[in-house]
């Protein structure tokens, strides 16, 4: 099951790493964490609580699909907004499937305080929630909800792609 190339994207602290982490190996795949690809001033800024403007990101989200020109790819990637998703898209030069983690702000919160060694600051949510444009059924995306556990969004994803609805 490794042809496929998938994003799984939302707002820090939806558990877009864990979630991509565990489906690489469910599907035998390769992860990538979208954060090791911003450029250092990108991060910099981040840690500093500034959000990224669309100049910061064009080039980290290029770099994104690039990666995904490799089959059997699951990267975590914020991809908010349609725009990055279809830059996403053209770079890879294939089909992408997003996997879109949604959660309530109190339950973001209170993961993002929870984490430890991260340089996304809790302040920057409200920043990503204003930003967010959620996927659009057009957009080859699925939704799943963040409550249950990570085996249980990977396992209720994978059985999407087995029936060949993802």
């Amino acid at each position: 099951m490794t042809g496929h190339r998938i994003v799984v994207m939302g707002v820090a602290g939806c558990g877009k790493s864990s979630v991509a982490s565990l489906l690489a190996k469910r599907i035998g795949g390769r992860y990538v964490d979208g954060d090791t690809l911003h450029s250092q001033s990108n991060i910099d800024k981040m840690a500093a609580g500034t959000p990224l403007t669309d100049a910061d990101r064009w080039p980290w989200l290029e770099t994104v699909g690039d990666v995904l020109k490799d089959e059997g790819t699951v990267i975590a990637c914020s991809a908010l907004k349609r725009a990055y998703r279809d830059v996403i898209r053209e770079h890879a030069g294939a089909e992408v499937t997003f996997l879109y983690l949604k959660g309530s702000r109190d339950v973001l919160l209170e993961r993002m305080a929870a984490r430890q060694r991260h340089f996304m600051p809790v302040s920057l949510l409200d920043s990503q929630l204003e930003t967010l444009e959620e996927p659009g059924p057009d957009e080859h995306a699925i939704t799943i909800d963040i409550e249950p556990s990570v085996p249980e969004i990977v396992g209720e994803f994978v059985k999407m792609l087995e029936e060949g609805k993802a």
